[in-house]
């Protein structure tokens, strides 16, 4: 393992490790591909300057191992190259998104955003319940597949580092690296990768094994050798004589590979018979290729028996991942039964890189776009995983246009949603609370309305407010049953108390009519208003959809035979005075000069009664109390505690004008702004005081203050704007 002492040691090492990776880059590399890498480099350089890895290396020289990987293992382009060497920049240094889509563009920046998402995941949950979740994810991060790709050249490299750390880390890193990793590099056909990154992971989870079948092929690997010689020297003169361009080695079975046959067949390591194939590599035209192939095995079959059951062709029928290959198993030398491949140089290629190699032997603008035809067809493996791929996951048959999604929250834990769901649906499902106190959302930094849909990826921030409460039109934002269960009972429970706010706002009004509150009447009011019970009579009041203009006409249809009477019968003194009672229907107090209506209670002292002269004092514990102007204590009130003091009157809200502020939400689309105005203007003619709107983002946010007659017309207003097409939400500010 490399020490660096001085920074001479360290450019000159640098220097060296950016040549090579220049020099095993699968692909040619132009001018300004060259230019992106080092440009890359530099900035890795700055971002990870004074970090360290466990080995005590210079952190920077990780993103530029990932990075080879990524050139020589992967084949992957000059933009995947660069996202390698930024891969942990976003995550490590102050250097955010912007800055990095600012310097080398959108997509470059895509790549890193996936792998910076990737990595906020808290590390100790992914083996538990959200491992899954987690194999899930990295299969539907599908703005670029590139993202994947890259994430398992990291993992590589860091199994390949793993000896630095704690024995605890090792098996964790190491079995989460069996689970994930590696089946998503066998799906991918990435089998050079996917072998090291299994038989490093026994390395680690079992050690003394690894090491004794390890030592077991160490001490026959002589003999193996003598074989593959004994095995060539028989064919090897019919291969020529057919003017084949060909050669003839060894392939040892992964560690790994033995030790699940080991445990597959309950047998010894002695008994494993198959730990070396045969490969025969041949070079041929891409049309001559399948010819050739089996002329090979012809001239095979003909020295050695074959065994007709184990004949595998996967050159007329390519597995999903792109290998293919002539396998048969032959009688060999010493009456041992071989496994042989027959491979092109191409086939070769494409079974230790996976598509990437197809991209070599594209022409013309074939060759120009290969590596997107590439990225295309493995995405489309991702999609459509086939039941051949057992080692996958035996079940799993999640594709990108699955049922489910999966998105972050703001500490990088990893949430399973279904399909379709949005900001708010995401907010139940962290918490019931938090979901009925939202107030907002944040997809991605972003303010975005409560019905925003999610997509995999998303990092989601729910704003929070004591005040929010649910309203009627959530449930049409929610798609989990979670949300909308949640959303009921609080409209539910939301009812219930409103009911009661509204039954006391009814005994008042009852009163100043000069009707009993009592069982009789609630009933009489209940058939008036065509209503089933007393709590939708009492909501009803609550909410003001039931003012007092709806309940003077009941009373009047309830007095006017009485009314008539009196008015035939009584004296003018008395008639005077009936006027005085039905004019002066004093029933809401407000305070301050922009008239507001606050929560209060009557003082006990003075009892004042509606229609007097009133002021509200502020107290310490009980809020707003309102007392007589002429109270015993106005005075000593009024002369000690002056700054908390409000002014009060009383009005009859059925002719009073009020002020009030409306905030609106929603998103900016061209139009909209002119639709809320015109209905403001001109459908309910009510008075605008002022207006101003702010945008952040696709989304703008609104206040608007109103003089209206009633909460009634203020209501219908509110539900006319929320119907516009846009605006997401309407509330009183």
């Amino acid at each position: 393992m490399m020490e660096l002492v001085s920074e001479k040691s360290f450019n000159r090492k640098l220097i060296s490790e950016y040549k090579s990776l220049l020099k095993i880059s699968y692909q040619d590399l132009t001018k300004s591909d060259k230019l992106l890498i080092r440009k890359s480099l530099d900035l890795a350089v700055l971002a990870h300057s004074n970090q360290t890895r466990k080995s005590g290396i210079p952190y920077v020289f990780h993103p530029l191992s990932v990075a080879k990987i990524v050139a020589q293992k992967i084949g992957l382009d000059a933009q995947s190259i660069a996202s390698a060497l930024l891969h942990d920049v976003v995550e490590d240094s102050t250097y955010d998104l912007n800055y990095i889509e600012e310097k080398f563009g959108k997509n470059i920046s895509k790549i890193v955003d996936g792998l910076t998402k990737i990595s906020k995941l808290k590390k100790e949950k992914i083996l538990s319940i959200q491992a899954e979740n987690f194999r899930k994810m990295l299969l539907t991060l599908n703005d670029d597949v590139r993202v994947i790709l890259i994430k398992i050249a990291d993992r590589l490299h860091n199994m390949r580092t793993l000896e630095f750390l704690s024995t605890e880390k090792q098996a964790k890193i190491s079995s989460e690296t069996l689970y994930i990793y590696a089946p998503i590099a066998h799906r991918i056909g990435l089998f050079e990768i996917k072998t090291e990154l299994e038989d490093l992971s026994l390395k680690y989870l079992e050690p003394e094994i690894y090491d004794q079948i390890q030592l077991s092929l160490n001490k026959s690997k002589d003999d193996q050798n003598l074989y593959i010689r004994n095995f060539a020297r028989k064919i090897s003169d019919k291969l020529k004589s057919e003017s084949l361009n060909f050669k003839i080695n060894g392939r040892t079975k992964s560690i790994f590979s033995i030790r699940e046959k080991m445990i597959n067949k309950s047998i010894s390591i002695e008994e494993v018979y198959d730990r070396f194939a045969v490969r025969i590599i041949y070079k041929a035209k891409q049309k001559e290729e399948k010819l050739l192939a089996w002329k090979i095995y012809s001239i095979v079959t003909d020295v050695y028996r074959p065994n007709p059951t184990r004949l595998r062709d996967w050159i007329s029928n390519p597995k999903s991942n792109g290998y293919e290959a002539l396998h048969i198993t032959v009688v060999g030398p010493s009456k041992r039964w071989i496994e042989v491949q027959i491979r092109s140089e191409r086939m070769h290629e494409i079974a230790e890189r996976g598509f990437a190699a197809h991209y070599k032997y594209k022409q013309g603008d074939e060759k120009e776009s290969g590596l997107d035809l590439w990225l295309n067809r493995l995405q489309s493996v991702l999609e459509n995983p086939d039941s051949s791929a057992i080692d996958f996951v035996e079940d799993f048959k999640l594709n990108l246009y699955s049922n489910e999604i999966f998105v972050f929250t703001p500490d990088g834990d990893l949430k399973s949603l279904p399909k379709n769901s949005t900001a708010l649906d995401f907010a139940f499902n962290i918490h019931t609370q938090l979901g009925l106190k939202t107030r907002g959302a944040k997809v991605n930094g972003k303010i975005v309305p409560l019905n925003h849909k999610l997509k995999s990826g998303d990092q989601i921030e729910i704003i929070k407010s004591n005040k929010s409460k649910p309203n009627v039109s959530w449930l049409d934002y929610v798609i989990t049953s979670i949300a909308k269960k949640s959303i009921r009972s609080s409209l539910k429970e939301n009812k219930r108390i409103i009911a009661n706010e509204g039954k006391e706002i009814l005994r008042r009004k009852l009163k100043q009519l000069k009707i009993n509150f009592n069982e009789t009447n609630i009933n009489k009011l209940c058939t008036y208003f065509n209503l089933q019970t007393s709590l939708d009579l009492f909501y009803r009041v609550g909410i003001g959809s039931i003012d007092n203009i709806e309940l003077k006409k009941y009373a009047g249809s309830e007095k006017n035979r009485i009314i008539k009477f009196f008015r035939r019968k009584i004296t003018p003194k008395f008639k005077k005075l009936e006027n005085e009672i039905i004019n002066t229907n004093y029933d809401q107090l407000v305070f301050g000069s922009d008239e507001e209506k606050l929560d209060y209670k009557l003082s006990n002292c003075c009892n004042p009664l509606p229609g007097e002269k009133v002021f509200g004092f502020l107290t310490v514990n009980d809020g707003i109390k309102v007392h007589r102007t002429d109270c015993k204590n106005a005075v000593s009130l009024r002369s000690n505690f002056s700054y908390r003091i409000l002014s009060a009157k009383w009005i009859d809200s059925t002719q009073h004008e009020f002020r009030s502020t409306i905030q609106i939400i929603g998103i900016d689309n061209i139009g909209v702004l002119n639709k809320i105005t015109t209905i403001i203007s001109n459908s309910l003619n009510i008075n605008m005081l002022k207006m101003s709107f702010d945008t952040e983002g696709d989304t703008f946010k609104g206040k608007i203050t109103l003089k209206v007659l009633n909460k009634n017309i203020l209501d219908k207003l509110i539900n006319r704007l929320k119907k516009i097409h846009g605006v997401d939400k309407v509330v009183r500010f």
